[in-house]
């Protein structure tokens, strides 16, 4: 049936297609307005059905001949009337000016009469972070690193020396790093310690530190091959950097998308007893699959990059000289007794309530330009580290050697001399080299003895694995160094 509907002055009208030209017995189905529909006594392809609804502005009043026109009324701040979106991707709006003491909030008013904008190079692609640092606006574009001045100007003299001068200008002169760098589309590979700021440059491979001496190529400090195949990998969908206040050390977590959605829990559920009953995000979380995470720190104190770590944090944070990583939904502090706010185990090494083992590898390369033989192991440090592998550069294998036994009697430490682990004399740890290097590497260079027939490894260099189990251990296993008794080879 036929309505007539009163509308205000400045209403928009919609004219729906209606493919009838008969009283309908029933409307069309709710939520359909914009599909095919079919009506009652109506051919399908009645004036081409395959169209959608369509909408009109009416300029009169139902429509009538010379009837009231509709307006459209004041356009606030329009100064053109190309309605079309822009994307100005190296631009910069500021709104006004917000005071809390005098109550003046104008940070919703953006005034086109004021010169609210600024433009840095468009050339290096779009801004993808600011960081403000005391008077001065740090901008980071895909591919160049920026300073600009907050409420103050830089003339710059006939010899080219600039004199800061105060201006009216809220974001003055812009004036680059040296170094083609920027930060790629990674902003959240960004953290700052006091005057230092660290971020990964994906599309040059390499990771940055911007500091008072300008940008420095962190990444070239014996991790230049690394950096240049993980960076490249196209298959990495996220950067994430933080440093870590506790330790000093900025970490970068390089990662692959998790195989599987995380599933959708309330929040009051995430800080249950874990003993009891464990949260969702611990008893569902999804383990990433194997390689999809590089986790790796640098450390100011050495200049180079010091651990890798076995977990793959969604974001960091610090706060009042402590570490968080957020992961699946759950917070965590880390360099705590148990590794999270959740957990009440004692171990080290311990990560979103999973314990790892620590491994140090190192290369023992004394007299480089000689052919030695590996006669024995030692380390100094904690009780518990075994020797994982050991491998000679000619190829040859070492038989594991495992940790430390302590002994009370004679009988005990009569038998321990002879068994395959580390002895302590003098609160050093050592134990001989036994080859286990098998047939289908032996024999070389026409030996006719090898395995355990044969002590020590013969090379030029030898690379070594300490390794420590964590599942069973408390406490701190320091492991302060590493070293071997050698004998320059014979032949």
């Amino acid at each position: 049936m036929a309505a007539i509907i009163e509308l205000k002055y400045f209403n928009t009208f919609w004219l729906k297609k209606v493919a009838s030209i008969v009283e309908q017995a029933s409307p069309p189905p709710i939520g359909q307005e914009h599909g095919i529909t079919t009506y009652p006594g109506v051919p399908q392809n009645y004036l081409g059905d395959t169209a959608v609804d369509w909408y009109i502005e009416e300029a009169r009043i139902r429509g009538g001949y010379n009837n009231t026109s509709v307006d459209f009324g004041v356009k606030a701040y329009i100064v053109e009337d190309n309605t079309s979106q822009q994307h100005l991707i190296s631009s910069i709006i500021y709104s006004g000016i917000y005071n809390s003491r005098t109550g003046v909030n104008d940070t919703n008013q953006f005034s086109v009469g004021e010169d609210i904008t600024k433009t840095v190079d468009p050339v290096y692609a779009s801004i993808q972070r600011l960081y403000a640092e005391d008077t001065n606006l740090i901008i980071f574009q895909e591919n160049k690193v920026s300073k600009a001045l907050i409420d103050k100007d830089a003339i710059y003299s006939a010899e080219g020396t600039a004199a800061i001068t105060s201006t009216q200008l809220v974001i003055g002169q812009v004036v680059a790093y040296a170094g083609e760098y920027g930060i790629s589309t990674d902003p959240f590979s960004f953290a700052v310690y006091g005057y230092r700021k660290y971020f990964t440059d994906r599309k040059r491979n390499a990771v940055l530190r911007l500091s008072k001496d300008g940008i420095t190529e962190i990444s070239s400090y014996g991790m230049l091959d690394f950096f240049r195949d993980e960076l490249s990998d196209t298959t990495n969908s996220k950067v994430v950097g933080g440093f870590d206040v506790h330790t000093k050390n900025y970490i970068v977590a390089i990662q692959r998308p998790f195989d599987t959605a995380i599933p959708y829990r309330p929040l009051q559920s995430l800080f249950q007893d874990p003993a009891n009953n464990p949260p969702w995000y611990l008893a569902n979380r999804n383990t990433p699959a194997s390689n999809t995470y590089k986790t790796v720190s640098f450390d100011e104190s050495v200049n180079g990059w010091t651990s890798f770590f076995s977990y793959p944090p969604t974001f960091f944070t610090s706060l009042n000289a402590s570490f968080y990583t957020l992961f699946q939904g759950g917070i965590w502090l880390h360099h705590t007794l148990g590794g999270g706010l959740l957990s009440s185990t004692t171990r080290h090494s311990t990560f979103y309530k999973t314990t790892y083992n620590s491994s140090v590898t190192l290369v023992l390369n004394a007299d480089p330009s000689v052919v030695k033989n590996f006669k024995t192991i030692n380390y100094e440090g904690g009780a518990d580290w075994l020797l994982e592998s050991m491998v000679a550069s000619s190829g040859d294998i070492a038989l594991p050697v495992s940790k430390y036994a302590a002994t009370d009697n004679y009988a005990a430490l009569e038998n321990n001399m002879f068994a395959n682990n580390f002895k302590r004399k003098e609160n050093k740890f050592f134990a001989n080299v036994l080859q286990n290097t098998t047939l289908s590497t032996a024999p070389q260079d026409g030996e006719i003895l090898w395995g355990y027939e044969v002590g020590g490894l013969k090379g030029f260099f030898t690379t070594v694995k300490m390794a420590l189990n964590n599942s069973g251990e408390t406490g701190k296993k320091e492991l302060f160094a590493v070293s071997s008794n050698t004998v320059q080879s014979s032949y």
